[in-house]
């Protein structure tokens, strides 16, 4: 059985095609056009910024130089010292790090020593020169001077300085080069793309940069030249009636003959109405506008065009797209005062009219397009669910119904005007069908009275049917039977098999097998997705999670099961191609096989046909052939393409110019859109109406004509009017004649059983609540329908029964209606049917958003505690002693004594310190202090202040002046083994050792001093502040013009002993003399390492230490070497002293008490990305202790929970959206960091790890040694990001929660209130939450018999007493049961359980796992506070048997999860603590009643938190006692998977997750992105999506495959 194609062709040449089938050339195969997935840029990660280390303020100079710790490439968030300096560049900083590079690299090669040894000339008294032989001091110094002149300054302190810096840089440098080989990657990856864009858009390029609008507008030219005589008859039975006007389909060109002139007609009436109006304006009549209603966006821009071109007025058009709905009565108003015509969609005139921003009477002319869709019988013309594609037909409706026929007077009323090229759309009875269109539009159908001049007006075209072979029947192509085995159980797939299938027979198998190849790409994959996991979110109680996630799974192997299939070319048997194809491809090469500039259509019913259409033609089609798809722009099933408006003016554009010469299209094509002549329209599918069959006819403009047009106009009256339209419009109203209607009598807005329903619907999403729309119930009783709607708990009317009603629908309008009524008597609309609960949503409400994540500014830093500078100046009377002292002194290998701080006010007591004192051994520093203070003398403040400038001078090369009242504080010895008990303060000092260095600078040598003299001293080599040395032993075989033993630590000097242990530069060294019978000592040199509180590094462990010395060149110190051990600890032990002073300081300006350990831990950034848990940190700052991560954690969990309390207290009346967005205001990073700012917060953060510059007093001048110039007063800076300094706003009231009594959590009170800074949270202690509640009167009220005995129930249960049950009632009353007497539900509560729930699982994670990073912390309490775990408690402490609902859903869900619970709970046992996760997702109403529960429970017990761990520990952590059960549950998500196998299983830090926009071809941002995971610098694997964190998920799901087999 043959079936057939139509063919409509202009060209003559092409009527009689069948005689020319045997001449069709041969097709060319054509490469196939792939869909084009833009990609554009976002702000992911950017390059990493290279910094200069110091950042230098103009006002302050410090030409000092070299290099030091500082000198590193920093990132945009780095804890970095800006020192300001504007003589300092990094050039410069860098030098003496170069220097020092050079000369180890020079070492190496000349003697094979590891390091170039640096000097320092900073000591330049002539006494100590007076040992050196014959040579004179002055002369030896002045040589020294004079070499010094030469020899820039390298650091005075030694080479082997804390953290190396090319450890330092490391990680830094790795990020960058990440970021590198990303952009790069991202590249490449998007040339693929764009060359094939570039390729498509070059033809076309002037139009792509324009908008709808331009595009419309270019194309557009005057119409109005030559009216032909039947457009001029029609034109003015227009001007005296209401008409609709019928002619074929055409352009509305007259001057070539191409169309009929629709339009036109229309031009002309409106430029009357206009010419009448103004004269009316003239007059002062009330002024009136004119609407040009269409149907679609695209035709809204199209006719205002055409408008614009052929009229001279102002003329606007709106549509959907443009936000109308949320305008104002003044907006309108505006618009229509400016302009004289309006185009728009029917929808927004009849949603104008009904709020009365227009009244009917404001209208002079109505204009309908495509007339032929307002019939009243069609079945989506009704009000309610209406289909997209036909809402034009029921807006136009009810323009005419309720609004033009209730306006009684005539001369009030607009004129209407019809147009169309299809009257009706039937099979027959064409005159019953004009008579329902005729009395839905109040207008008479007319068109030109001699039919014969319409002919010679429009070209009419030839028309043929062509028959081809049968076609197969459907069946499964090789790749659709392979899918089906694997894949064919999966229902979102059914449908793409059933297309699949049916595309094998209608167009043959390689273009079954191209549905597939279009169904499964990455864009057409996730809509897959979405579909998958809605239709779950609407059936999840009977489907389980699990099932879910394997259907999303296997759909993915599906997709790349398609992606990794071998296609093959379309061939050209009778399988690849189906007959039906191939004739078609005939009548298109015999067109196209020469150059011609014919055009073509070919409609299709589906758009999956026109596409697939299309990507065939493009491998088989002719030379001369240039396809092009046009289709819809609204959204389809997954696998359907779609066209934006502007895509489609664009194709059309591009036919229109000959770029593209053939459309295959859908019935977007067949009216309104302006498609330009073709010679040839082919209907793939055969046409099903007579609208269809004359709209593609009338894309073809030819001589001949069918005579469809003259049975139509034959069946009308002489006169072409039909009569009786009057008494047919009254009976299509009838059925509404007893509907009440209300008319605002203030703006005389309509409300109608109809419209209700919508004014209801806005009216609830105005409101401050969470449900979508009313909730209509209805019941049927003595054969009428009653309906009940409920609206939510936030709205001031909250059920309303309508009246008892014929139909279902009938009562829900009913209801609808009288709800609007109740709503407006109580004035929550307004005079037009408004909402006057509009969603007044705070400015802030996405605070949390609007702050930069990675934004970052340079602030001031404090470098000292306030303590000193407020002590200084004045000579003390009274000290108060501080002793440092090791709990393991053996650890530091030397014999050493305490050394204790003497300062003028008492030091608090700050907690001990870890120091590592040799490698693998450590010893806690404790800093002791003492109550009582001591009486000093200015003699004992004399001698205090020699021994401690000392201790500058002889260990760390710093010589400071004498000033005793600038000292901020001073050392001393304490005796070896001091008792605090039985000593006073100033018993415990070494006073003969302080007397003694007071007394002697050093200790001389001599040639007669004994060996034992020289054993066990502290040696300085007096040129070279790097160089001290342990005096072990005099070794009387060695002589000093011996060579260095071997053995030897490198030096620069390495000729002999002597010269060995002299570090002059060499001209003084030939001045100087020195003794050849002096003795060699064997010593042990002293790494000069100040940091102690990092561990030893690589180097510093390797380095030699052995060093052979001559005693005359050296210093011999008077400190003991007991004191000069311990004196090497200061700078650790001061820098964290003042870190501790710096954080107490920061508790007393935010008026808080906080033990200093957590404050430091609250205020201690110790790496650029501390916040990046699990990445390799950059810039680490060691030794700075732990930061403030896990702080911030749990002081976020107690802000939500501290703020949700008073929200809850302060408006107990509230609704829960309106607690949410207030809570989010107050716990907002923006609102922290405001206050935080005001605060200067920023000052207080410690960002600087130990800094061997800054640890060295101020107050006190420098005289020699590196930092001589530096001037006082310097103003520090360090860079922070802006959620920095929120997180440590967190983590101060996480530490002031540990610092609190856990029986009230007081000061962690203070701290919210104090950093929140709202009226919303204004209490300082943890009882106010409880004076602050004012009980409800629901809660006070007597309770039922019912409510008791659920109160009773729980009480059995759990053992807790409820002295309100009510409280409890509420917390198991669900929201589809609002107000039960008067009882609220249980939202509240919930709001107020989930805050208390997280704190409680919070703390005992915190507490339990102490080592764990924020991120596991969070990972694991989603499992504890999880919807699943929730459920499976509440069923299992029989709250479900509680509940309190309406409607059969929640009951059924409720019902078959208990049951399903129940039987898993018993399959695992009782001691099976993770059955829960086995079972499927619950109902979360379920959840939702734990969490209301723990709310009632807390508040029934005066605000009492310890009922609230009660219930935790008797009911919930027996669950997760072993965290380690739930590692699965808590790392399924694809990234984070990624993160715990990455770093877990394989140990790996080396690698990065990166996702980025790639820009098109037109250098525009489109929505996709691209993310890869990069693996020790190469990709791994990559995902392309709308959002960049879909992009990630995909790019590590698809990571995990290939990589969890690496796993060992």
């Amino acid at each position: 059985m043959a079936t057939a194609l139509q063919i409509t062709s202009y060209d003559a040449d092409l009527w009689d095609l069948q005689s020319a089938m045997s001449s069709v050339s041969t097709s060319q195969e054509r490469p196939i056009s792939s869909d084009l997935e833009d990609l554009y840029y976002d702000c992911g990660d950017v390059p990493m910024q290279n910094h200069e280390p110091l950042t230098p303020e103009p006002s302050v100079k410090t030409p000092e130089t070299g290099s030091d710790e500082l000198g590193a490439v920093h990132n945009d968030e780095e804890a970095q010292l800006l020192l300001q300096d504007d003589e300092m560049c990094t050039a410069g900083h860098l030098k003496g790090s170069g220097q020092r590079q050079a000369g180890e690299a020079e070492a190496m090669n000349n003697g094979g020593k590891c390091s170039q040894q640096v000097h320092n000339s900073d000591l330049r008294r002539a006494d100590l020169l007076l040992d050196l032989g014959s040579a004179k001091p002055e002369e030896v110094e002045a040589v020294q001077r004079e070499e010094e002149a030469h020899h820039p300054y390298e650091d005075s302190e030694p080479e082997l300085e804390e953290g190396m810096s090319t450890q330092k840089f490391q990680a830094s440098k790795r990020k960058q080069e990440y970021k590198r080989k990303f952009d790069e990657w991202a590249r490449q990856h998007a040339k693929i793309i764009t060359d094939e864009e570039i390729r498509l858009r070059k033809p076309g390029a002037a139009d792509e940069s324009l908008s709808i609008r331009e595009l419309m507008r270019k194309d557009q030219r005057n119409i109005i030249t030559d009216p032909r005589e039947y457009q001029l008859e029609l034109f003015e039975r227009a001007k005296k009636q209401n008409i609709i006007a019928v002619l074929d389909t055409g352009k509305g060109l007259t001057d070539d003959g191409l169309g009929s002139g629709k339009t036109l007609i229309a031009v002309l009436l409106l430029r009357h109405i206009i010419d009448q109006e103004l004269e009316d304006r003239a007059q002062c009549k009330k002024p009136r506008t004119a609407f040009f209603l269409v149907d679609s966006v695209a035709l809204v821009f199209q006719q205002y065009e055409v408008l614009r071109a052929n009229l001279d007025q102002r003329i606007e058009c709106f549509c959907g797209n443009m936000n109308t709905d949320l305008w104002a009565k003044v907006t309108w108003q505006a618009h229509l005062k400016q302009n004289m015509i309006i185009v728009c969609t029917a929808e927004i005139l009849n949603q104008c009219l009904m709020h009365s921003f227009i009244g009917i009477d404001q209208i002079n002319l109505l204009i309908f397009d495509e007339a032929h869709h307002a019939k009243k019988n069609h079945p989506y013309a009704q009000y309610h669910s209406i289909h997209p594609d036909y809402k034009l037909l029921a807006d136009v409706c009810r323009i005419i119904k309720e609004y033009y026929m209730t306006e009684n007077d005539d001369s009030k009323r607009p004129k209407v005007f019809g147009m169309t090229a299809s009257p009706v759309d039937v099979r027959s009875n064409f005159t019953q069908a004009a008579k329902e269109l005729e009395a839905m539009l109040h207008c008479q159908i007319a068109t030109t009275a001699d039919l014969a001049l319409l002919r010679t007006s429009v070209s009419r075209p030839n028309e043929s049917i062509v028959e081809y072979a049968m076609l197969q029947p459907p069946h499964e192509t090789a790749l659709g039977l392979e899918l089906r085995t694997r894949y064919g159980d999966l229902e979102s797939l059914a449908k793409t098999f059933n297309d699949a299938k049916e595309a094998s027979s209608e167009l043959g198998e390689w273009c079954a097998d191209q549905v597939w190849s279009f169904a499964t790409t990455e864009k057409e994959a996730t809509r897959f997705e979405r579909r998958i996991e809605k239709a779950y979110a609407k059936k999840h109680e009977t489907i389980p999670v699990d099932m879910l996630d394997d259907e999303i799974r296997r759909l993915h192997e599906a997709q790349n099961f398609v992606k990794d299939w071998k296609f093959v070319g379309p061939a050209e048997s009778s399988s690849g191609i189906s007959p039906k194809v191939q004739v078609l491809r005939q009548y298109l090469d015999l067109i196209f096989e020469r150059p011609t500039d014919a055009r073509c259509i070919v409609f299709a019913d589906r758009r999956s046909t026109a596409r697939l259409l299309n990507k065939l033609f493009i491998h088989v089609g002719s030379p001369h052939l240039r396809t092009g798809l046009l289709v819809g722009a609204r959204k389809g099933e997954p696998g359907d393409v779609m066209l934006s408006v502007r895509e489609q003016i664009l194709t059309l554009n591009r036919f229109r110019k000959g770029v593209l010469n053939c459309l295959f299209a859908t019935s977007i094509a067949e009216e309104g859109l302006d498609i330009p002549e073709c010679n040839l329209v082919i209907r793939f599918d055969l046409y099903r109406t007579l609208i269809q069959y004359i709209q593609s006819r009338g894309r073809a403009r030819h001589v001949q004509s069918k005579e469809v047009m003259k049975l139509f106009c034959e069946s009308l009256p002489a006169d072409r009017l039909l009569q009786g339209n009057e008494a047919n419009l009254d009976a299509s109203l009838d059925k509404e004649k007893n509907y009440r209607v209300f008319i605002d009598p203030a703006s005389g807005a309509k409300l109608t059983y109809a419209s209700s329903l919508l004014v209801l619907a806005h009216f609830v999403s105005c409101l401050p609540d969470a449900s979508p729309s009313p909730n209509y119930s209805v019941t049927a009783e003595h054969g009428q329908f009653t309906c009940n709607v409920v609206l939510p708990d936030s709205s001031p009317v909250h059920s309303v029964t309508g009246r008892p009603s014929s139909t279902k629908s009938i009562a829900r309008r009913s209801a609808a209606f009288e709800a609007c009524l109740l709503l407006r008597k109580g004035g929550h609309i307004d005079e037009n049917l408004l909402s006057t609960h509009h969603k007044h949503l705070p400015a802030m409400r996405n605070a949390h958003l609007a702050l930069n994540l990675n934004k970052s500014s340079s602030y001031e830093m404090k470098i000292k505690p306030r303590i000193w500078q407020d002590s200084r100046g004045t000579l003390p009377q009274w000290l108060y002693v501080t002793v440092f002292k090791l709990d393991k002194p053996e650890c530091l290998g030397r014999d050493s004594q305490p050394i204790a701080l003497l300062t003028r006010t008492r030091m608090p007591d700050l907690p001990s310190v870890l120091l590592h004192l040799q490698a693998d051994m450590t010893s806690n520093l404790i800093f002791d202090s003492f109550q009582a203070s001591f009486p000093v003398s200015a003699d004992d403040l004399a001698k205090l202040t020699t021994f401690t400038l000392r201790i500058y001078k002889d260990i760390f090369n710093k010589k400071f002046e004498i000033n005793d009242p600038a000292m901020s504080y001073w050392f001393a010895p304490v005796m070896k083994h001091y008792n605090s008990v039985q000593y006073g303060a100033a018993q415990l000092l070494d006073w003969e050792t302080i007397n003694y260095v007071h007394a002697n600078e050093e200790w001389r040598w001599t040639i007669d001093c004994s060996t034992q003299e020289l054993e066990n001293r502290y040696l300085v080599d007096r040129w070279d502040g790097g160089r001290r040395f342990w005096a072990i032993e005099v070794l009387p075989d060695l002589r000093p013009d011996d060579p260095v033993p071997s053995d030897a630590a490198a030096h620069k000097y390495m000729a002999s002993i002597l010269d060995y242990s002299v570090s002059l530069f060499p001209n003084a060294r030939k001045k100087a003399v020195w003794r050849k019978d002096q003795p060699v000592i064997y010593a042990h040199r002293i790494l000069h390492r100040l940091n102690w509180l990092d561990e030893f590094t690589e180097k510093e462990l390797n380095v030699s230490k052995i060093a052979y010395v001559c005693p005359e060149p050296l210093l011999f110190s008077a400190l003991p070497t007991s004191v000069a051990a311990m004196a090497y600890l200061i700078p650790s032990a001061i820098s964290r002293v003042e870190s501790y002073l710096i954080a107490l300081e920061t508790c007393d300006m935010l008026g808080l008490t906080i033990r200093p350990d957590l404050a430091l831990e609250a205020i201690t950034k110790d790496s650029d990305n501390t916040q990046e848990h699990r990445q390799e940190q950059i810039h680490l700052q060691r030794g700075m202790g732990k930061n403030y991560e896990r702080l911030e954690f749990l002081g976020d969990c107690f802000l939500k929970m501290a703020t949700s309390i008073s929200i809850y207290c302060l408006y107990p009346n509230g609704n829960e959206f309106d607690y949410h967005v207030k809570r989010m205001l107050l716990i907002c990073n923006q609102n922290l960091l405001n206050v935080a700012m005001e605060k200067k917060l920023y000052e207080y953060i410690r960002s600087l790890g130990f800094s061997r510059r800054n640890w060295y007093p101020q107050g006190i001048k420098l005289l020699e040694g590196k930092g001589v110039n530096k001037i006082e007063d310097q103003v520090y800076k360090h860079v922070l990001g802006e959620k920095t300094i929120a997180d440590v706003a967190e983590a101060l009231i996480g530490a002031a929660l540990l610092s609190s009594n856990t029986a009230n959590m007081d000061m962690a009170v203070k701290a919210v209130t104090t950093l929140v800074s709202s009226s919303d949270h204004n209490l300082t202690r943890w009882a106010d939450y409880y004076k602050l509640y004012t009980k409800p009167a629901w809660q006070l009220a007597s309770a039922g018999a019912k409510h008791i005995s659920v109160a009773d129930q729980v009480e059995q249960q759990l053992g807790y007493h409820f002295a309100f049950p009510l409280l409890l009632y509420s917390a198991f009353t669900h929201s589809s049961l609002p107000d039960s007497q008067g009882v609220p539900t249980y939202q509240r509560l919930e709001f107020l359980g989930d805050s208390l729930l997280d704190m409680v699982c919070v703390s005992f994670l915190f507490r339990q796992h102490p080592d764990r990073d924020p991120q596991w912390l969070t990972e694991h309490k989603g499992a504890m506070v999880s919807n699943k775990f929730l459920a499976a408690l509440a069923v299992r402490l029989e709250f479900h048997r509680h509940l309190r609902f309406t409607g059969h859903n929640v009951e059924n869900q409720n019902r078959e999860y208990a049951a399903e619970i129940q039987e898993i709970a018993a399959e695992h046992g009782s001691n099976s603590r993770d059955y829960w996760t086995t079972a499927r997702q619950p109902p979360k109403a379920l959840a939702d009643i734990v969490e209301s529960f723990i709310g009632a429970l807390f508040v029934d017990s005066e605000f009492d938190f310890k009922q609230v761990e009660r219930f935790f520990d008797n009911n919930i952590k027996w669950f997760f006692e072993d965290m380690a059960v739930y590692d699965t549950f808590a790392t399924r998500h694809p990234v984070t998977r990624l993160h715990a196998h990455l770093s877990v299983a394989l140990g790996c830090a080396n690698y990065r997750v990166m996702a980025s926009g790639v820009p098109n071809a037109a250098g525009t941002l489109v929505a996709h992105q691209v993310a890869v995971v990069m693996v020790h610098g190469e990709v791994v694997a990559s995902g392309t999506a709308a959002s960049s964190k879909s992009a990630k998920v995909k790019a590590a799901a698809r990571a995990l495959e290939e990589l969890v087999p690496l796993a060992p």
